[in-house]
C-alpha cells in the first residue's frame, strides 16, 4: 500500500474533484518516531480520540512498530476527508507495572494528512526532570481503493494455511489407487497424437556425431586446407587477428604452428606466478546481478571503485557465476598460478572408450555452471588435414609417416586450445586418444607457464561396451560415411585399435583422474592424483556421477495457477480449474509412458502448485526439492510485471538490459537458480531410472539447456526477435506480455538449458509451454527432445 504515484496531501487536489477529495481515494498515513537515546524498557505508543484510536485510555494505546534501532512507525489507512484526529504519544514501560509517560504539550491534531502547528518534536519527562526527546516525523500518500483491495486480497492469502501441509517430502510408498478420471481429464488416444514439433535443433544437436561438435581449427585456411607461416601468431581478442571470423568459421589467415620436439622430457619449472599488485590496487569483478539501484554504497566502496584497474586477462578468466563458483574462481585468481586460470582437461584413453562422449558431457556442465568452455577434437583436425578415407596402418606406431601426420595435427589443436585461452577461454578440452608418454610431453611442454594441464583417462574392460561403441562409432563417425560393406568397417576399426593398443602407456605423469569401468553406471573405480582446487574438484565429483544408461526424463510445468490467472509474479498459489485438469492428464499421461518403469521417480518444488499437480500421479515415489522452487522476486513477489514498471522503474530498467545477471532486490538472479540447481543435475546424471520433474520456467529451462549443449546467449536473443511467438492469453494486457512468463518459468528454464546446453544469456528467454511434456532421452547416443501438449 503506498507503492502507487502518491503525493504529499499538502500538495494534494483543491477540491475540485467534488467531496473534498474523497473521490480520489485513501491516505495512507505514516507517524514516525526516532530518538538517538532510546530507552530499552519504553516503547512508544499513540492514544487519543476516533476513528484511529478511539479511546484516551493509556492502557488501550496502540504501539509503533520497531522500523530501526532508533525509529518506530505506525501507518494506518483514513478517508482525504476525515475528521480531525486529536491525539498524543506515549511511552510504555514494557517490563514493569508502572504509569506511563506522556508527552508534554498539548494534543496533537491531523487533519488531511497534515499536522497542525509546529510541533515537530516529542518530550517525555522521566524521573528525576530528565527530558527525553523524539523527532516526529508524518507523511501521507493518496492511495486508490483498488490498490488497498489487491494489497489486501494478498494479505489474505499469503496467510493462508497450504493445503499440502499434511503431505509428506519424501512419499516412498504412494497408494496405488486408481483415479477415475471424466472425459476431459483422460487421454483417450495414443501418446503419439499428443506429440508436437520441438523447436528447431541448435548448431550444437546431439543427432549428430559428437566431434562434429567440436571447435573448429584456427588454422583452417578458407579452401579447407592447412597452411604454415613464418609470420609469428599474436594472441589478440579481435576475431580478425585470431585467425576466426565473426560468426565463429575459421578464416584465411594464416598460422604458425610449433611442434616441439617429442623426445624432450617435461619438466615443470616450479616457479608460481604471484598474484601482483599494478597500477595502484587491482580488484576482481563477479556481475552477480545489478541489484536494486535504491541500495546506497558506503562511501569506502565507491572510494575503492574509482581506483581499481583491471586488467583483460583476470576480466576474462572469471565465470559467469554466482556464489560458490564466483567465490572459488576468485580465491583462485588471488592464491593460486597464473597458469592455473586456465585449465586443460586433456583426455587420455583407447577408441571406443567414451572420451569423446565424456568430453561433450563435460563441457556441457562447465558451461552451464559459466565456464568459458570449448572442446577441441583432434579427430576432427585430421580429417580436414588428411581426409576421411584413411586406413588402419595410418594409425600403426611403426608408421613413421602416419606418427608424423598424426603429432602435428594434435599440436595444431593444442596451439589453437593455448591460443583461445590466451584470447579469454577458461577451461580446454583436449580430446584425443594422447596413448603415448611421447606425445602428453609434447603437449604438457607446449602448455607450460600457460595453462594448467590435467589428464583424464578413460579405461573399459567390458568387452560388450567396448563392442557397441565400435558399432556406433562406425554408424556415426565421418570416416566410415562413405563405406557401404558396414562389417568391413568393423574389420578396419579393429585392426585400428590393435595399432593402438601395442603402444598405449598407462598415464602415471603429472595431475589425472583415472575412470575406470566407470561408463556403465554399475561400479567401477576412479582413481585422483595431484588434483586440487575448486573446479577440479567439481569435475571429479560430476565424473563419479556420470554414466551411459538410458533413461528418459520428463521435464513439465505445474498445472495453470492462480497466480497465473492474475498474471501475477511467485507467489504460493494452488492451481486453477484448467491446472487440476492438467493435473489428471499428466497422471494419464506418466501412467502409459512409464507404465513399464517400476523404479521412475516423481519430483517437485515445495510450493502447492507443483505439489498439487503431481497429486494425481499415484504408484511412484515423490520427492520435493527446495532447490526446485520458482526464483525468488524478492519485494517484487506477488507483483505483475506492469506494477514493477509502475512503482521501480529503475529495477524494471535493470532487469531489461541483462535479465541473467538481474538480481530482485532481496531476490535472486538466474545465475543464482543455476547455483541451487547443481545438485539436482548431479542426481539427474547419477539416475539411472526415469525421473518426472514438475518445477517452474526457470527451473526447466536451465536443465534443459545442459543437455542441449546450445549457448545461452542465444536465448534470449531469439526470444525478444519474436516475443509474440512465446506470449500466452493471459499476457496480452501487459505492457510487455512476455515479461511475466519469464519469471514464471524461470526454473524450468534452468533445467532445460542444461540438456540443451544452451548459452547462459538464453536461459531467461527460453519458452516453456504450459501444459506442455519436455521428455528428455538420455543414453550413449547423446541427449533427443520429444514435446508432448496435452491441452490448450
Amino acid at each position: 500500500m503506498g507503492s502507487g504515484a502518491s503525493k504529499n496531501t499538502e500538495e494534494e487536489d483543491d477540491g475540485s474533484n467534488g467531496g473534498g477529495g474523497g473521490g480520489g481515494g485513501q491516505l495512507y498515513v505514516s507517524l514516525k518516531m526516532e530518538s538517538s537515546k532510546v530507552q530499552g524498557e519504553l516503547t512508544p505508543h499513540v492514544y487519543g480520540s476516533v476513528p484511529v484510536i478511539g479511546s484516551w485510555d493509556p492502557s488501550k494505546a496502540l504501539p509503533l512498530q520497531r522500523e530501526s534501532a532508533s525509529i518506530s512507525e505506525l501507518s494506518f489507512v483514513v478517508p482525504p476527508d476525515h475528521e480531525t484526529l486529536d491525539f498524543k504519544f506515549l511511552l510504555k514501560p514494557k517490563y514493569r507495572d508502572t504509569p506511563c509517560i506522556v508527552e508534554e504539550g498539548e494534543n496533537r491534531l491531523l487533519t488531511g494528512g497534515s499536522l497542525q502547528g509546529d510541533a515537530r518534536v516529542a518530550l517525555f519527562k522521566l524521573e528525576g526532570d530528565v527530558i527525553l526527546e523524539f523527532r516526529v516525523f508524518i507523511n501521507a500518500d493518496r492511495v486508490s481503493p483498488f490498490d488497498l483491495a489487491a494489497s489486501w486480497r494478498a494479505y489474505r492469502e499469503n496467510f493462508q494455511p497450504s493445503t499440502v501441509r499434511g503431505i509428506p517430502d519424501v512419499s516412498i510408498n504412494p497408494d496405488s489407487t486408481v483415479v477415475e478420471n471424466c472425459p476431459s481429464e483422460s487421454l483417450e488416444l495414443d501418446l503419439e497424437h499428443y506429440e508436437v514439433p520441438a523447436p528447431a535443433p541448435s548448431a550444437h544437436s546431439s543427432l549428430v556425431y559428437a566431434a562434429d561438435n567440436a571447435e573448429n581449427p584456427r588454422s583452417l585456411s578458407a579452401s579447407g586446407s592447412f597452411v604454415n607461416d613464418n609470420t609469428p601468431k599474436a594472441a589478440s581478442n579481435s576475431p580478425k587477428d585470431s585467425g576466426v571470423s565473426a560468426d565463429g568459421s575459421p578464416s584465411a589467415k594464416e598460422m604458425k604452428v610449433i611442434v616441439p620436439d617429442s623426445s624432450d622430457t617435461y619438466s615443470a619449472s616450479g616457479v608460481v606466478s604471484p598474484f601482483q599488485q599494478k597500477d595502484g590496487q587491482r580488484g576482481l569483478f563477479v556481475d552477480r546481478g545489478v541489484g536494486s539501484p535504491r541500495l546506497a554504497k558506503s562511501v569506502s566502496a565507491s572510494s575503492f571503485s574509482v581506483d581499481l584497474k583491471v586488467d583483460a586477462q583476470t576480466k576474462n578468466s572469471m565465470p559467469a557465476a554466482a556464489g560458490a563458483v564466483a567465490a572459488a574462481a576468485v580465491a583462485d585468481q588471488m592464491l593460486g598460478p597464473k597458469e592455473d586460470s586456465h585449465l586443460a582437461i586433456v583426455l587420455v584413453g583407447l577408441p571406443a572408450r567414451g572420451k569423446t562422449f565424456t568430453a561433450a558431457k563435460l563441457t556441457r556442465y562447465l558451461r552451464w555452471l559459466g565456464h568459458d568452455t570449448k572442446h577441441f577434437n583432434v579427430g576432427k583436425y585430421r580429417r580436414l588435414k588428411h581426409g576421411v578415407n584413411v586406413a588402419a596402418d595410418f594409425f600403426r606406431g611403426d608408421n613413421p609417416e602416419g606418427v608424423e601426420a598424426r603429432t602435428e595435427v594434435a599440436a595444431l589443436a593444442m596451439e589453437d586450445m593455448i591460443g583461445w585461452m590466451q584470447d579469454g577461454g577458461q577451461v580446454g578440452i583436449f580430446d584425443a586418444t594422447n596413448s603415448t608418454r611421447v606425445r602428453r610431453n609434447m603437449l604438457m611442454k607446449m602448455a607450460e607457464g600457460k595453462c594448467k594441464i590435467i589428464f583424464l583417462e578413460t579405461l573399459c574392460n567390458d568387452e560388450r561396451i567396448i563392442e557397441r561403441n565400435i558399432r556406433l562409432k562406425i554408424q556415426q563417425s565421418p570416416d566410415y560415411a562413405e563405406g557401404t560393406d558396414f562389417e568391413a568397417g568393423v574389420r578396419d576399426f579393429r585392426d585400428r585399435l590393435a595399432n593402438y593398443e601395442k603402444v598405449y602407456e598407462p598415464v602415471e605423469e603429472g595431475s589425472y583422474i583415472k575412470m575406470i569401468d566407470m561408463v556403465s553406471g554399475n561400479g567401477g573405480q576412479i582413481q585422483v592424483n595431484n588434483i586440487s582446487g575448486y573446479l577440479p574438484g567439481r569435475i571429479v565429483f560430476f565424473l563419479v556421477n556420470t554414466h551411459l544408461t538410458p533413461r528418459p526424463i520428463l521435464l513439465t510445468r505445474h498445472g495453470e495457477s492462480m497466480d497465473n490467472v492474475r498474471g501475477r509474479t511467485g507467489g504460493d498459489s494452488v492451481i486453477s480449474e484448467s491446472g487440476k485438469i492438467y493435473a489428471k492428464k499428466l497422471a494419464n499421461f506418466v501412467e502409459k509412458r512409464l507404465k513399464n518403469e517400476k523404479a521412475a521417480s516423481i519430483w517437485t518444488s515445495t510450493l502447492q502448485r507443483t505439489i498439487l499437480t503431481a497429486g494425481s500421479i499415484v504408484g511412484f515415489p515423490k520427492v520435493q526439492w527446495r532447490a526446485l522452487d520458482e526464483i525468488n522476486s524478492g519485494v517484487c513477489d506477488g507483483m505483475t510485471y506492469e506494477e514493477i514498471k509502475k512503482i521501480m522503474p529503475e529495477e524494471f530498467e535493470s532487469r531489461r538490459k541483462d535479465k541473467l545477471r538481474y538480481r530482485y532486490p532481496r531476490g535472486e538472479s538466474y545465475l543464482d537458480v543455476i547455483q541451487r540447481l547443481e545438485p539436482v543435475i548431479i542426481e539427474l546424471e547419477r539416475q539411472r531410472a526415469p525421473v518426472v520433474v514438475i518445477a517452474h520456467q526457470v527451473i526447466v529451462q536451465t536443465l534443459f539447456i545442459v543437455y542441449c549443449l546450445k549457448p545461452l546467449a542465444l536465448v534470449f536473443e531469439e526470444f525478444v526477435d519474436n516475443p509474440l511467438d512465446h506470449v500466452e492469453l493471459s499476457d496480452l494486457s501487459m505492457s510487455s506480455p512476455y515479461n511475466w512468463l519469464v519469471l514464471m518459468q524461470a526454473v524450468l528454464r534452468a533445467l532445460y538449458a542444461y540438456f540443451a546446453d544452451r548459452p547462459l544469456k538464453e536461459i531467461p528467454q527460453i519458452e516453456m509451454p504450459l501444459h506442455t511434456i519436455i521428455e528428455i532421452q538420455m543414453g550413449v547416443s547423446g541427449v533427443q527432445e520429444k514435446r508432448y501438449k496435452l491441452m490448450d
